[in-house]
């Protein structure tokens, strides 16, 4: 009688050591990894403020959360963690980010088969030391799925023909989400990481002011930092009766209050992407050159609103402010945004 043979799994180790929204939306090609590779344990490294986005995700096998510190690497302190990640003997490992951490911990992982991206113009040591597999892209400022499934054809993985950003939901923080904001509110997050990004405070109010008119009920948000808090305290001065929200204390805690939206209105920032993972239907403002080609092409043309002819457009290096005399981001109407809205609710009944 043949005995059974039981395969051992093909441990791999996938990081992204970059900002909340990038881990979002690498979900589409982490789930083709995981689909297409047969017997595969995958896990997943990313920083520990981004690991709540992740944690819920039934196919991923674990997700590590490593403590950062922006712009450092301290080794002794990340020893016992990179211990622990050795004693899982991973068979290989992919790194999505292609900076140095994320290329360190390739190595430091103890995988075998190290796969990464290095840009030829950029060529860096550390890739070139700690990296078993190279690739460098076609087009480093194609759309992100574009670059993580070039990436990911190394290991013949092929991109589906459906993509769908996925987040991960723990709902322990359901109840004071409730106590905060009521449900099928339409919220609207004012800023973004970058100000360049951001739509002026104007258009916001008047778009506010348009949704009033149809009864619509829209309630403002912004990021934890002290600009960005900022602009909402602009916004509350000039609209005084504006319902806004405190920022979360937590990360956990604002994915359940965007469970709560009905839509959600943003920028180029990851609170745009967290709500589409966690099925939202979502109307994007675009308007800077990075946006218009990395990000929007995730997007249907449904849930984005881009401004055009802008000199960011033909900008590859990121700079601080639009390069436009008019910046892109206040060239978008609020009339046009509304409208776009109008669609979406309608849509929606």
């Amino acid at each position: 009688m043949s005995e059974l043979i039981i395969l051992k799994p093909l441990k791999v180790l996938a990081i992204q050591f970059k900002y909340l929204g990038d881990a979002v939306i690498l979900t589409p090609a982490l789930k083709a990894l995981k689909t297409q590779m047969p017997n595969v344990e995958l896990h997943v490294l990313v920083a520990v403020e981004v690991a709540p986005l992740l944690e819920n995700l039934s196919w991923i096998s674990k997700v590590w959360a490593m403590p950062r510190q922006r712009g450092q690497f301290k080794l002794k302190q990340s020893l016992p963690f990179i211990q622990a990640l050795r004693r899982e003997k991973f068979d290989r490992s992919v790194d999505f980010g292609g900076n140095d951490r994320g290329a360190l911990l390739s190595y430091l992982c103890g995988a075998k088969d190290r796969l990464g991206f290095m840009e030829p113009q950029y060529k860096k040591l550390m890739q070139w030391l700690c990296y078993t597999k190279v690739v460098s892209p076609q087009n480093p400022n194609a759309s992100y799925y574009d670059l993580h499934f070039e990436l990911l054809r190394a290991w013949n993985i092929k991109r589906p023909s459906q993509l769908k950003i996925e987040v991960g939901f723990n709902d322990c923080e359901v109840d004071l989400a409730s106590a905060l904001v009521p449900e099928n509110i339409i919220l609207c997050h004012i800023s973004t990481s970058q100000a360049k990004k951001d739509w002026p405070i104007s258009h916001w109010q008047e778009l506010y002011n348009l949704a009033l008119q149809e009864r619509f009920r829209l309630v403002f948000s912004a990021g934890p930092n002290q600009r960005e808090q900022n602009l909402l305290d602009q916004l509350k001065s000039l609209l005084p009766h504006a319902e806004t929200l405190p920022s979360a204390p937590s990360l956990r805690l604002f994915l359940s209050i965007l469970k709560r939206s009905k839509i959600f209105i943003s920028g180029d920032t990851g609170p745009l992407h967290f709500a589409s993972g966690l099925g939202i239907p979502i109307l994007g403002i675009f308007g800077v050159g990075n946006s218009i080609r990395q990000v929007a092409p995730i997007y249907s043309q449904d849930e984005l609103i881009c401004a055009d002819n802008c000199a960011c457009d033909l900008i590859v290096n990121n700079t601080a402010v639009c390069q436009s005399s008019i910046s892109c981001m206040s060239r978008i109407c609020p009339e046009d945004v509304f409208k776009k809205l109008k669609n979406i609710i309608d849509d929606l009944k």
